[in-house]
């Protein structure tokens, strides 16, 4: 749960601000009070259940067993060709920059000019095998993409 609490408080910042994902926000100055029972509400809040199996272009991984599979195919993945996996089939449809998967997948010690995520990612293309289903965008990242029928 997000809860934006800022000196920005105009309408428009709000809009802004529950548009890209709070879910909820409060502009300073504020009221102690109604700031413990806006937490209050949102820890009464059930997060939305998420499926343990991702699945899309015929891939399927099972993030509690940790398992991966392309078209019945078991995939032998390493822990980060893993996570890279899982944080694409998550983002589905959209794309995901290196940086982003290097915050995902990686330490907050990870060389973010390092071409590690583009190793991974080739790894994890030839592991997927064909048609190809990881896509690349220059300049603004890789998706997941269906497989043409």
């Amino acid at each position: 749960m997000v809860l934006m609490l800022t000196a920005a408080a105009a309408p428009g910042d709000r809009v802004s601000g529950l548009g890209l994902g709070a879910d909820d926000y409060l502009g300073k100055p504020f009221h102690f009070p109604e700031l413990v029972l806006r937490i209050r509400a949102l820890a009464r809040r059930q997060p939305a259940a998420r499926s343990r199996i991702l699945r899309a272009a015929g891939i399927e991984l099972d993030e509690i067993r940790r398992t991966a599979s392309r078209d019945g195919r078991q995939l032998d993945l390493s822990v980060k060709e893993f996570g890279v996996l899982n944080a694409l089939l998550r983002a589905t449809p959209a794309y995901l920059s290196a940086e982003d998967l290097l915050e995902q997948v990686w330490d907050e010690q990870a060389d973010p000019f390092t071409n590690t995520v583009a190793v991974t990612i080739g790894r994890l293309r030839r592991k997927l095998g064909d048609p190809p289903v990881i896509a690349t965008s220059p300049r603004v990242g890789y998706r997941i993409t269906p497989v043409p029928t």
